[in-house]
């Protein structure tokens, strides 16, 4: 019996969109831009906390690419520039909600599950 290849994206629609939205950083920034809107670099690091400036610039820079924000620069002495949520990137809000109504109702049937595990080892 011969099995056919696949891609990933073949086996699962959605690991684009998981490779996209869910990267270590993404999420976070994400949530950041969309509950306080419009931030410059230093208020979005201090908002997310333990990222550091090089991982903070990557990521911006690939949302940015990816259609996620929008980057607005402002030449004035010193130089500003600001981030901001753009249509397509509030369109995950939905996305994020149910998640986190997800994560409240389920997260600790997860915490009773590992322990369950754990103790059986």
């Amino acid at each position: 019996m011969r099995t056919e290849v696949s891609t990933p994206e073949q086996a699962c629609p959605i690991a684009p969109v998981v490779d996209i939205v869910f990267s270590r950083w993404t999420t976070p920034i994400l949530w950041a831009l969309n509950e306080f809107g419009k931030q410059r670099f230093v208020e979005l690091e201090r908002r997310i906390g333990t990222i550091t400036p090089k991982v903070l610039t990557q990521r911006l820079r690939q949302l940015e690419r990816d259609g996620l924000i929008t980057r607005t620069y402002y030449a004035e002495v010193p130089p500003r520039v600001e981030y901001e949520i753009s249509d397509l990137g509030r369109s995950l809000a939905p996305l994020f909600a149910t998640l986190a109504d997800w994560s409240t109702a389920n997260l600790p049937k997860v915490d009773e599950a590992r322990s369950v595990y754990d103790t059986r080892k």
